[in-house]
């Protein structure tokens, strides 16, 4: 992940924007990964301080049909329904796409989407974000302790986040938490080792992070 400093300025927490101008209001692509990644994390902080700029409103819907789509971010998320991703972001229609599989596992077809996104789309950053308090990681530490692996497709999201809690170690006391991070990390290498997209990256043209959203405060951490 770049190490360079990201700027939250006063004027990306502005007042909430009236119906009337979301149409106008509608943003254009950001011109790389850095200014993509400070637009989500100033989203973040407008939405923490209760001071959205985007609503769901039919004519930022109508604004974003009316063109090619040219999103600044692809985000990776959980189901989780409390983790609504446009919304964490503060992200209007067109802003970012959106990725969405229990514990955010990388199957297939999210690595498709990913990829689509990037190539396709031109998408020039992916945000992998998990949550605090995920049941799926839960669900994981379970099963390995039980040594009771779910039947069905469950037990493939199991299988693809037990590494997580195995590199974690279940005799830690903090293991779920830990291991949502850890999972969050190795899918973001797992990302950024991908032949096309480890190309956009070289160039510049990518940037693949990680973050935590925070449950109780509406926060998104990076985790570097």
């Amino acid at each position: 992940m770049s190490s360079s400093r990201i700027e939250i300025t006063p004027a990306s927490l502005a007042a909430p924007v009236p119906p009337r101008d979301i149409v106008a209001d509608r943003p254009g692509r950001a011109a790389g990964p850095a200014e993509a990644l400070a637009n989500l994390l100033a989203g973040n902080e407008r939405f923490v301080n209760r001071r959205p700029r985007h609503g769901h409103y039919v004519a930022a819907a109508e604004a974003a049909a009316s063109g090619d789509q040219e999103p600044s971010a692809l985000v990776m998320g959980c189901i989780d329904s409390r983790v609504p991703l446009e919304a964490i972001f503060d992200q209007t229609f067109g802003s970012i796409c959106v990725a969405r599989s229990g514990g955010q596992v990388l199957d297939r077809a999210v690595l498709g989407s990913v990829e689509f996104a990037v190539v396709e789309l031109g998408v020039p950053l992916v945000v992998v974000l998990g949550h605090e308090r995920c049941g799926a990681v839960a669900s994981t530490v379970t099963a390995l302790r039980t040594g009771e692996r779910p039947d069905g497709a469950l037990g493939y999201l199991v299988d693809e986040i037990a590494p997580a809690v195995t590199e974690v170690g279940l005799d830690e006391p903090d293991v779920q938490a830990l291991a949502v991070r850890r999972h969050v990390a190795r899918s973001v290498l797992r990302l950024r080792a991908e032949q096309r997209l480890a190309a956009a990256i070289a160039t510049g043209g990518l940037d693949v992070v990680g973050g935590l959203y925070n449950l109780d405060t509406g926060r998104v951490e990076l985790l570097g």
